[in-house]
């Protein structure tokens, strides 16, 4: 049976859920933004991300919290490619948060070795062929449109279900365009075109991405369904983005656990944590004779999660 862990072509081979760090050189994200807005300090947040535990480093420059508008090609790129080349000059693995392949190929020439778009492909028609010309991984997360608009297109009947086929089409049009399928990652996109029942069905089901055959990426990190969570009710007031690592944390051993390939958060230290934890227990669990091995489910649990009792 296929898992959610596998293996990345062009990644090292890591033997857990990885965590990939999050470097926004920006001034507008939800979370940190302007805080690493100036290079110098872009770069010193990324070394400090990999000492805290970070296996990679995934640096944006564009905003994609919902409502945000676009910012234009040459200011992205001022922002991203020299960050991505003191970055990877250092050593580290490094994946370029874009949509657009223009910075694409600029970060994979300074050295980026991923290619992490949440648009899948979609939002720019030239990126599948520059990710298949320069033979790098690529993230194809669900995406349903910019995020401008984004929250309208939150309309499912089978969230699950339709993020599993609209994601299969992305792969395919990727494999069409050129790119390896031994290079593609999948991303649930927690957050985007979805509400807070959304993020959580695909959480609850992510055995279901299986069928894809694809390593899986998940970035729940300090999103609003969490604030949902912590917030305990309607209309109460949910905590600030910064105030979510802990619940990013719980997240992060819940999917590692459960097989997924890598973990996107800001706060790395307790995830880190989190995902060496998850694979103690899975180590454990297969010394045992193989029961609670990823993706396992004790007999009917598959049918109660269907079901919404668990």
């Amino acid at each position: 049976m296929s898992t959610l862990r596998g293996r990345v072509a062009g990644l090292p081979d890591w033997d857990r859920c990885a965590v990939m760090g999050v470097v926004n050189v920006t001034p507008d994200s939800f979370s940190d933004g302007g805080e690493w807005f100036d290079p110098e300090l872009a770069v010193k947040h990324g070394l400090d991300l990999v000492a805290q535990g970070a296996d990679m480093v995934d640096v944006g420059g564009e905003s994609t919290r919902p409502g945000a508008a676009r910012v234009d090609e040459a200011e992205e790129l001022r922002r991203v490619v020299p960050v991505v080349r003191e970055l990877a000059a250092a050593g580290v693995v490094v994946s370029v948060d874009t949509m657009r392949a223009s910075v694409a190929e600029q970060a994979v020439q300074a050295g980026a070795r991923l290619v992490n778009d949440v648009s899948g492909g979609l939002a720019d028609p030239a990126m599948v062929p520059v990710v298949a010309a320069h033979h790098v991984p690529l993230v194809v997360m669900h995406w349903r449109g910019q995020s401008i608009d984004m929250n309208n297109r939150a309309v499912y009947a089978d969230v699950v279900g339709e993020v599993v086929d609209e994601l299969a089409r992305s792969m395919e049009r990727a494999v069409a365009g050129g790119v390896d399928p031994d290079r593609i990652v999948i991303d649930p996109g927690l957050g985007f075109a979805k509400n807070a029942e959304h993020d959580l069905a695909l959480i609850a089901q992510l055995g279901r991405l299986r069928s894809l055959g694809r390593p899986l990426l998940v970035a729940a990190s300090r999103k609003r369904f969490l604030g949902r969570v912590l917030a305990g009710g309607e209309g109460a007031a949910p905590p600030p983005a910064r105030e979510r690592d802990a619940a990013t944390a719980a997240v992060s051993a819940i999917v590692a656990r459960e097989g997924a390939w890598a973990v996107r958060v800001h706060e790395v230290r307790a995830s880190a944590d989190a995902v060496r934890v998850a694979r103690a227990v899975e180590q454990a669990a297969r010394a045992a004779g193989g029961a609670g091995s990823p993706g396992a489910r004790p007999a009917g649990a598959a049918a109660a999660t269907a079901t919404g009792t668990t």
